[in-house]
């Protein structure tokens, strides 16, 4: 068979070819309740808590509760860490900066920056927690996110709300000014972030809300699935 028979057969074959949008995420091993739960979660609206006899999806009081988790997890099965929203300050200036619950009763260092090594592969970052940056495209067995104070929950209108002045990441919405909607073109961009840190887990995604309402909702949620 000729080059060129080649080509004119795939062009004839793309004729047939349909356009298709991509809505499972193959990496998590989670069911589709936990996929179209995040996926309502990025879309403002929060459901009852799902359940997958065969994913842990689960929410904690405390920072610290969900920490100790995850510490319990990596000793077990490894590649399981704590990552967060973009919501505390952060430099690349050599200083420490935290992850802290909102009565500060415990804290987490932001990760350490390092050129040689993945994030999560490096043992003591199971001490710190994680950025979009650090856990962008690497998957991790089981993953802690930090809901920061950014994400805060409405009872009146029952859904999420993003106050985006309180998302550190100034950098992230270069490119925004002069947008008709910039604000809804800013929340975008912190529930694309949300996104992508809570399918990170392949085995189990846990959940800690710095907002207390959406805390509170949460684990409302959780102890009617008890």
């Amino acid at each position: 068979m000729t080059v060129t028979a080649t080509v004119q057969q795939l062009k004839k074959l793309s004729a047939y070819n349909e356009e298709y949008q991509l809505t499972n995420q193959f990496r998590m091993q989670a069911n589709d309740e936990v996929i179209n739960w995040i996926n309502a979660f990025k879309r403002k609206q929060l459901l009852p808590l799902p359940h997958d006899e065969n994913y842990e999806f689960e929410v904690f009081e405390t920072l610290k509760a969900m920490h100790d988790k995850i510490k319990g997890q990596n000793k077990q099965f490894g590649l399981s860490r704590v990552v967060s929203t973009f919501d505390y300050l952060h430099k690349k200036d050599g200083g420490t900066y935290y992850v802290n619950e909102s009565n500060g009763e415990y804290k987490m260092p932001w990760n350490t920056t390092s050129t040689k090594y993945t994030w999560a592969e490096k043992p003591e970052t199971i001490h710190e927690a994680g950025s979009i940056y650090t856990i962008q495209g690497f998957d991790l067995n089981y993953v802690g996110v930090v809901l920061g104070p950014s994400v805060q929950y409405d009872a009146a209108k029952d859904e999420i709300v993003i106050d985006t002045s309180k998302y550190m990441d100034k950098g992230a919405y270069t490119g925004t000014e002069g947008i008709a909607n910039v604000n809804e073109a800013k929340e975008k961009i912190v529930l694309n972030s949300i996104n992508i840190l809570m399918k990170r887990g392949i085995k189990g995604l846990y959940i800690y809300a710095s907002d207390e309402g959406l805390r509170n909702k949460l684990l409302s949620y959780q102890k009617e699935n008890m």
